[in-house]
């Protein structure tokens, strides 16, 4: 009793939190959190929309609709409620900083004899076979079956064997998202209730969830004795399905399947993910489609083709043994180094954040790192400069080239232990350089943690700091008085290391030449300038530019003609197959991208 009227009479401690992830607050990093909240001794809750609702219920907070930038309120009560709200704030933030935002893929041009329906790749590959409709068997009435709390147990038991299986893999984040439904009011003591919960989320912004509901309605009802199996064909075939279930992929890859048409669903569903990990030509097509004996389905250009004529037919098989063969001729030669035909050198460099995504850099052949990003360590707490030194040096290990960019907070991004004034606009405001100049104590902090990481490493490796959004030579000439100043205090010999600017922002364009007399090297970055130069948030859910818009590409030939100092590519840009040649035609000969994108972009490069 006297402690529930501790509990009572108990301030709550509250924190403000915005979702900062163009993805909203969506299953699969609130089932991450979820778990998180588990292990403090506090009731934690979100308050968002005039609703208060339990941080250990997955549907509830899914109901509360949470989409990029708008708030909620974490709240906490108890004896561990400070800690939880600062740690909870750490790792939300987390959270939002992982959450990628899955890139249109983009389709190659192609035409058809045959009737032809476009639609969106899910997963890039061509198949050839007839198309067959998903239908299901159900087997009620086994004998056999467990009661409900033993059979949602089991299902509990089967998906930790799912995520334990593939823990290093993306899609173990669906079997964990899928088990903290599992752990829910709703499956605990409302299962009953899951069709009418299923019928709220139709028409809504959270129907792409639904196949996780049944999913785990499908597993449950399994081990209660009524099993649900797919009516597959035993031949090859192309399957034809509304939407499919996670569990479904599974059995799918058991059979001869070729390639997949979905005819609802998005690229972000749980779905499509397990499709693209197990390589399966997929696409989404909205339209009606007619089974045919043979079909096309060429999922590198987005296209169905019903009726195929003998043509077409050679055509898309051509293509297919092209595609399989480049796939296994470019990851054979990932090591070998990029020359054009006419003998240019071409580097390829990477993107990179932590050391797991450095070491599966150097595995897929990247030549350095052309982007290390540095927030990765200073998202849940301040990290000491030991810290920081230790991760750095890990990574600097790895490469011969290495460029670092220093802390890139402000705009869609914020650290719990420094408060950043809320901006009606932060993607114009204090982010990058402008940051890290107000917060002069944390930026020469890792400053000294580089120049002891560059120390510690074998020498002669060539290492570049670089400072992000800058947009003024004074804003750069501050940010390197500061890094000269710490390392005359600190005695440490800079010679060796080189300064520079990721030239993002389109005022550094009409400065190129006092630039050039001040830095050591550029790289652009494309997404950022793509974003000001026109004055769209490249995450828009509406307003979209052209990756290789005309006004961008003149952009970047005017940038390549001015300056005499090195630069670099950095961004999507530098990925795509229909802007690489004219990169190079320009005169630019590093590029860094995505790991996965290296063998690929190497091998494209060779025939250019």
């Amino acid at each position: 009793m006297i402690n529930f009227l501790k509990k009572l009479f108990q301030k709550p401690i509250q924190t403000t939190l915005t979702i900062t992830s163009s993805n909203g607050f969506h299953l699969r990093p609130i089932a991450k959190f979820v778990n998180e909240v588990k292990q403090f001794d506090a009731t934690t809750t979100l308050i968002a929309h005039n609703k208060e609702v339990s941080a250990t219920q997955v549907p509830k907070i899914l109901a509360l609709a949470l989409e990029k930038n708008e708030s909620f309120t974490l709240q906490s009560i108890g004896k561990d409620a400070q800690k939880a709200n600062k740690h909870l704030s750490s790792f939300f933030i987390q959270l939002m900083e992982e959450d990628k935002v899955v890139e249109k893929i983009e389709q190659e041009n192609e035409n058809y004899e045959g009737s032809t329906l476009t639609g969106q790749t899910v997963a890039k590959g061509i198949a050839i076979s007839s198309i067959a409709l998903y239908e299901k068997i159900e087997q009620k009435g086994s004998d056999k079956g467990l009661p409900l709390q033993k059979a949602i147990a089991k299902t509990k038991d089967e998906l930790d064997v799912l995520y334990n299986k593939n823990i290093e893999k993306e899609e173990a984040q669906i079997y964990l998202a899928q088990k903290e439904l599992l752990n829910s009011e709703l499956f605990e003591n409302n299962f009953h209730n899951i069709d009418k919960e299923i019928e709220t989320l139709k028409g809504t912004k959270f129907e792409s969830r639904i196949s996780d509901y049944q999913d785990l309605k499908q597993r449950i009802l399994g081990w209660m004795g009524t099993v649900t199996k797919l009516n597959l064909p035993t031949s090859s075939y192309i399957l034809l399905a509304d939407d499919l279930l996670p569990s479904d992929i599974s059995e799918l890859i058991k059979t001869p399947i070729q390639g997949v048409i979905l005819q609802k669903g998005t690229p972000t569903s749980h779905a499509s993910i397990l499709l693209r990990s197990f390589a399966i030509p997929s696409i989404i097509i909205n339209k009606n489609i007619k089974l045919s004996q043979k079909a096309i389905l060429d999922a590198n250009s987005g296209n169905l083709i019903l009726e195929p004529t003998e043509n077409d037919i050679k055509k898309a098989q051509s293509k297919q043994q092209l595609f399989k063969d480049q796939q296994e001729k470019s990851y054979q030669n990932r090591f070998k180094s990029t020359q054009t035909k006419d003998g240019k050198i071409i580097k390829i460099l990477a993107n990179i954040t932590d050391l797991d995504s450095a070491t599966e850099a150097k595995e897929l052949g990247a030549d350095g790192v052309g982007l290390l990003r540095t927030e990765f360590l200073f998202t849940h707490t301040k990290p000491t400069i030991k810290e920081q030194s230790k991760a750095y040096r890990e990574i600097f290990e790895l490469f011969d080239e290495i460029t670092i960019r220093t802390l890139d907070i402000g705009g869609d991004k914020s650290l719990p232990y420094i408060n950043i004034e809320k901006e009606d606009n932060p993607f114009l405001g204090i982010r990058g350089i402008r940051f890290s100049l107000q917060e002069k104590i944390l930026f020469k902090e890792q400053l000294l943690a580089i120049y002891r990481a560059v120390g510690s490493v074998t020498p002669n490796k060539t290492i570049k700091i670089m400072f992000p959004m800058v947009s003024n030579i004074e804003e750069f000439i501050q940010a390197k008085e500061i890094a000269q100043n710490v390392a005359k205090e600190n005695k440490i010999n800079t010679t060796h290391i080189q300064f520079g600017i990721m030239l993002e922002v389109p005022s550094v364009i009409f400065s190129l030449k006092e630039f050039d007399k001040l830095v050591d090297f550029y790289s652009i970055g494309t997404n950022d300038l793509t974003q000001y130069l026109f004055a769209i948030e490249r995450t828009h859910p509406t307003l979209q530019v052209d990756t290789t818009s005309p006004m961008l590409m003149s952009a970047l030939e005017t940038i390549a003609q001015q300056v005499e100092k090195p630069i670099s590519i950095c961004g999507e840009l530098a990925g795509l197959e229909k802007a690489t040649e004219q990169l190079i035609k320009m005169g630019y000969n590093t590029l860094s991208v995505s790991s996965k994108l290296i063998p690929s972009l190497k091998e494209r490069i060779r025939n250019v």
